[in-house]
């Protein structure tokens, strides 16, 4: 009795919903367009059928994580965000949600979601930008991948890794004391992989984006680095090492904005963009760890990884641990 009710009620409230959605559709047309700010790379696909589908134009400024509170921040202050929509890595919506940057919506595409990722009526979580440890195939035996986290501090690998600075880039630090929370049984044993990590003398770049291409050329043989590079710098000789450990990585976050200038275009975009049919193509084309249910990066074994969200580290934990980072690494 209690199914065949809900059942109804489905049946019932369908007409609604589409006339609701349908609505929406049409005030967006009459927007005309839709404004987006995002950390994330290579989009454009999305944004070309988003405009192709809905018969709205969607324009996309991509902003690299280490400006985004600053550009942000600064044109909501001027009254000037031409943002109808941001994206951004979870601490960085959490800290513009408290500045009043961020509107209240609940997207109805967002039902199929794991109920973490909810975090309010603003912010809705979508993926999680996660991080592991990728190598040069050409160049690294099979048995020389590491298998766990530690095996990054065998003296093997001297001179012979590349990273994004522990003491200035936020996700790094993060992934590092995720580490230390969530994969080694201990403090001492996470300080021990920390300076034999250091020991090692990785090369450091300003953040994930160069991580790359040192691999790439053969100049170092492992980064600390996303795995979407595999799909995104295809054919490179790239590929993960399949640690036995969970892999960790920053939860990715989506919002209107409470000034937005075409506000209903925004609604639609936020819709779309966590449809099944956008987060195939964020996984396929970008390799984007996404958490629409059934969706994975096409990247071998990626779907049989854990992934785990790190918890969002305060602006003084950042500092504080940024600071430990360069003394243990050694950096003037």
């Amino acid at each position: 009795m209690k199914k065949f009710m809900i059942l109804l009620l489905i049946v019932f409230m369908a007409p609604y919903a589409y006339s609701a959605d349908q609505a929406l559709a049409e005030k967006a047309k009459a927007e005309g367009k839709v404004s987006f700010y995002a950390n994330i790379t290579a989009i454009q696909p999305i944004m070309q059928e988003f405009t192709k589908n809905k018969g709205v134009k969607g324009e996309y400024t991509r902003i690299s994580t280490s400006k985004f509170l600053a550009t942000v921040l600064t044109e909501h202050q001027a009254g000037k965000l031409l943002a109808d929509v941001l994206q951004a890595p979870l601490p960085i919506m959490e800290f513009l949600k408290n500045k009043g940057v961020l509107a209240s919506y609940q997207s109805p595409s967002a039902a199929g979601y794991p109920d973490w990722t909810k975090k309010d009526d603003k912010i809705q979580i979508f993926g999680i930008e996660y991080v592991a440890l990728i190598y040069n195939k050409e160049l690294v035996k099979p048995e020389d991948v590491p298998k766990r986290y530690e095996d990054l501090i065998d003296p093997k690998w001297l001179g012979k890794i590349v990273m994004a600075n522990p003491s200035s880039h936020a996700t790094t630090i993060s992934w590092l004391i995720g580490l230390k929370e969530n994969v080694f049984t201990s403090e001492e044993t996470w300080m021990k992989f920390v300076k034999g990590l250091a020991a090692n003398k990785p090369m450091f770049v300003r953040s994930f984006g160069p991580t790359p291409a040192p691999v790439e050329s053969g100049e170092k043989l492992i980064a600390i680095s996303m795995p979407k590079y595999i799909i995104t710098k295809a054919p490179a000789p790239l590929d993960w090492a399949r640690v036995e450990q969970p892999l960790l990585g920053t939860p990715r976050g989506i919002a209107v904005t409470a000034a937005a200038k075409h506000p209903n275009a925004a609604k639609l975009f936020v819709d779309y963009w966590l449809s099944r049919d956008a987060m195939q193509m964020l996984a396929d084309k970008v390799g984007e760890y996404v958490l629409r249910p059934g969706v994975y990066p096409p990247i071998d074994g990626m779907d049989k990884a854990k992934v785990l969200p790190i918890r969002s580290l305060s602006d003084d934990e950042i500092r504080s641990w940024g600071g430990e980072f360069k003394k243990i690494f050694d950096m003037p």
